[in-house]
Order: structure tokens, then sequence, then C-alpha cells
């Protein structure tokens, strides 16, 4: 009888646990620091059940509106005020399940090593998507460069500059094209993810850097809002956020990005 309930009680423990031995998940990244980690977290996810493909992206658009249409199973790549303006313009359901990194985002320039040297009339160039744009410009009011309009939050355009003393010029430019465009520019505001790929360091290379305390912009793992409570969305929470993560971010990633 003993042996017999105990078999019960296993079969029933078995039917219980999530099943992830054959569970198989896509997850969308930027390309640059995050594959580093992301190899990672597909080894530590691995050994929990659960086969992560890591599907490398060089656009912001293309991962939520891949996740959107079903080819991802989650992304790793957006602060929240993207995703809010995401889901504003394109109707995204698709919510965070736990966060990741803080990648500050940087000023950079071949013409001059300071904010100071910028000259009246500078050519500055900032991500052309509206949250990363407006990020570029709070940056360049924290430099005291520039003065946006009082209460446009974390969204600010370049129509909200009011006070603009050394009447800098602002060409806005795709995220990505930033670093290639430095040389036709006398500064850019650059993403971390785009900017260690073209070989300049945030806090190295840079002429200002945004700071990561009380930093708004911290990103997150992603998924559509009917798979929030799936199974496997813990163990790939659990698969970044875990000591061997933080590690490899101090070891491989010095003063590059703030680990979660």
């Amino acid at each position: 009888m003993k042996r017999f309930l105990l078999s019960i009680f296993a079969g029933l423990a078995l039917f219980a646990a999530p099943a992830l031995a054959d569970q198989k998940i896509k997850v969308g990244i930027s390309g640059g620091d995050a594959e580093i980690l992301w190899a990672k977290v597909k080894e530590i996810a691995a050994k929990d059940g659960l086969d992560v493909s890591v599907v490398v992206f060089n656009d912001y658009l293309l991962p939520n509106a891949a996740l959107d249409a079903g080819d991802l199973d989650a992304n790793a790549f957006q602060h929240r005020p993207f995703l809010d303006n995401q889901i504003k313009t394109r109707g995204y359901k698709i919510v965070p399940v736990g966060t990741t990194i803080i990648a500050p985002i940087g000023l950079y320039s071949k013409k001059v090593k300071s904010v100071e040297e910028i000259k009246p009339g500078a050519l500055i160039g900032i991500p052309n998507d509206p949250s990363n744009g407006g990020r570029a410009l709070l940056l360049l009011q924290a430099q005291k460069l520039i003065k946006v309009k009082d209460g446009v939050g974390l969204l600010p355009t370049v129509l909200d500059v009011v006070d603009n003393p050394r009447k800098l010029q602002f060409r806005e430019i795709d995220a990505a094209q930033l670093p290639r465009s430095l040389g036709d520019l006398d500064a850019a505001v650059v993403n971390t993810n785009y900017a260690v790929p073209a070989g300049l360091i945030p806090g190295k290379d840079s002429i200002a850097i945004e700071s990561p305390v009380d930093n708004p912009y911290s990103n997150f793992i992603a998924v559509r809002e009917r798979d929030k409570d799936a199974p496997w969305v813990p163990t790939l929470v659990r698969a970044f956020q875990n000591d061997a993560i933080r590690q490899l971010i101090k070891d491989r990633l010095p003063g590059q990005i703030a680990a979660f």
C-alpha cells in the first residue's frame, strides 16, 4: 500500500510541475552587449529545461512587431518610455515581466573632447524614435546645453526646446546609424548597444553620460499580455536575474551598463 501511495504522489507531482523539458522559446534582443549576456542566459535557462533561441535585431522597431505577430515569444531590448509609446501608437498588448539592465545613453564626438568645447551652431545627432530622441534631449538639458518645456515628461521633441543659447542644430537619425554619422556631426547622443560595437566606450569615450541613479530607462524582458503567466516566463526571468549574469556584467562590461 505504501508503494502504491508513493507512486500516486509521484505521479501527481510530475503532473503538477511545469513541463519545461521540451519548451522552446524565441527571444528578440538588440545586437551588441546583449549578445554576450544572452549567450549566458541561454546556458542558464537550459539547465532548467528551457530552450532559448536568441534572435538579434539591429532596429528598435522590429522586436515588438515580431513579438506582437507571434514570431517571438519574448524580447529584451527596451525601456518603459519606449514600450509605452509603441503601445500608444501601435496598440501592442505587450507587458514587462522582469527587469534586466540600465544602459546609460551617452554624448560622443570626434571633434571635441568636452561639452564646454561644443561651439555655437554645432550639429548634434539624436535618435529619430520618440522615446530615445526625448532621452537624448533630456541628457543635453542635464548638461545645460538646452532647456525643454516644462511638463513634457520623458518624451520631449526638438519642438519642445525653449532655450538653446548655443543655437545647436539637431539632426534626427536612426539610432543604429548614429555611430557611423559621427564624422558628419559635431556630436551625437548614442545608445550604448550601438556605441560599444562601434568601438565607443561609455564613460571613457563619451563627453557626457546619463546617470544610472533613479534612471527611468531600465530595460526589461517583455512578453505578450496573454503569455505573462506562462510557466516558462519566471524561468526565463530567473535565468537573467542571476548572479552569473551580474558577474559577467562586472567582468566583461565594466562601466558600460548597470545590472538590475
